[in-house]
């Protein structure tokens, strides 16, 4: 007998009685079907007999025919729902082995209905547009054109900040020349901070072909931990000046930097003009974007399941977890009723994150917004360079942790709430 109720849109609850008689049934056929195949010596294969089998197997076939119970009466109950997707695994509730019957209760996740509109709208605030001047452009490209500079020799008479010094150099310490702390015709740029802490100050004001002893004194942290602390000295030479001279702001410039042997300066200036107002977009949004979230959690009322929102729990719960000291994970570990009380702390907002899910999903449907495998590839590549990690390494870390679809759904979230406000935009 399979009785099947929705207790809400998002949730429901399916309940059988799996009587003695049937379970054996299932046993009786089980049984049948391992004695096909079941090798046990002293019997030819497919010749055991079941009574035999359903000694030796018994635990095994008790599992699988209440397992294949479950599964019937799972099936049944979502038929009588017409429920044809399920959005989580579900869950028994419910299990007593009684005398002659078996009492289940099966918990079963759908997605919520949602009737949405236009009134999300009313969650995102009227912005001004971002407004770049001619000078913000020109001053974007005096920084490209530095960084495509060239050295070249200087015809100054002394070193200055910002120059690069060609110099030979012989540490010491103790009177001991240094192992690997000799050099010739190296180039440092004054002002880099490459050295020593000091080395690069004193050599400001020398002449070219000039030679004097620097004095300088290792970081406690020090990654050489033989040097780490000590006081040593510097023979250097001042063999050439050179400085940094930037690029030309022309079309070759442009040409290096879009990568394109067409572009030219016009195209570049547009490059930068698009970048700066990008740039100045999102530090307007990204402060906004999170309070359309909060208004959109406030302004729906939907059903959650709560299968979802117990895992979500879970994920909180282990998150919080990670920042805490084996002593107060051990007592919480030790402790249900502490374990209780962090489930209803982070509850509400486990719901608040399930809800925000589904309304963003059906928000952006709407809106037309998906994100696409070249795009999720191009996220991953970007995070892999940041982090300076192999892409195809940090790929299968999303894959084996099966983060791909909340990579997708993040990404998604971006671009709807980045196109709710570029509409809501004035100017």
């Amino acid at each position: 007998m399979v009785e099947a109720k929705k207790i809400d849109s998002a949730n429901s609850i399916i309940e059988s009685i799996i009587e003695n008689q049937e379970l054996e049934a299932k046993k009786e056929k089980i049984a049948k079907n391992i004695a096909k195949t079941a090798k046990i010596q002293g019997f030819r294969p497919g010749k055991v007999p079941v009574k035999l089998v359903k000694k030796m197997y018994s635990t095994q076939i008790e599992h699988d025919a209440v397992s294949e119970a479950i599964q019937d009466a799972l099936n049944e109950g979502l038929k009588k729902l017409d429920i044809k997707d399920l959005i989580a695994e579900p869950e028994v509730t419910k299990f007593e082995k009684k005398e002659e019957k078996i009492e289940i209760e099966i918990k079963v996740a759908t997605r919520p209905e949602i009737n949405i509109n236009d009134e999300y709208k009313e969650c995102v605030p009227e912005i001004e547009k971002p407004q770049v001047s001619d000078e913000e452009v020109e001053k974007e490209l005096e920084q490209i054109a530095k960084s495509f500079a060239e050295s070249k020799i200087s015809q100054k008479e002394t070193l200055e900040k910002g120059d690069i010094a060609v110099i030979d150099f012989t540490g010491y310490i103790d009177g001991e020349k240094m192992e690997n702390g000799s050099a010739e015709a190296y180039p440092l740029e004054i002002g880099s901070n490459q050295f020593i802490p000091g080395f690069e100050e004193q050599l400001i004001g020398m002449k070219v072909g000039e030679s004097n002893k620097i004095k300088v004194t290792f970081p406690e942290d020090y990654h050489a931990k033989e040097l780490a602390g000590k006081e040593a000295e510097f023979e250097v030479t001042l063999q050439e000046i050179q400085e940094k001279v930037p690029a030309e702001i022309n079309d070759e410039l442009a040409k290096k930097y879009l990568n394109n042997q067409e572009s030219t300066l016009d195209e570049l200036k547009e490059y930068v003009k698009n970048s700066v107002e990008n740039r100045k977009k999102a530090e307007i949004f990204n402060p906004k974007k999170d309070e359309i979230l909060e208004c959109l959690v406030k302004k729906y009322d939907i059903d959650v399941p709560e299968i979802v929102v117990n895992k979500e729990v879970d994920i909180i719960i282990d998150n919080e977890a990670q920042k805490m000291t084996p002593a107060e994970l051990k007592e919480i570990q030790e402790n249900p009723e502490k374990i209780k009380e962090l489930r209803e702390k982070f509850l509400p907002e486990a719901k608040d994150r399930v809800k925000l899910t589904f309304l963003i999903d059906e928000i952006a449907k709407k809106e037309n917004i998906t994100a696409t495998d070249e795009e999720i590839s191009n996220l991953i590549y970007y995070e892999a360079l940041l982090q300076g990690q192999n892409p195809q390494d940090v790929l299968k870390y999303y894959q084996d942790n099966n983060l791909l679809p909340v990579l997708k759904m993040n990404l998604i979230e971006d671009k709807l709430l980045n196109k709710l406000l570029e509409d809501k935009m004035k100017g």
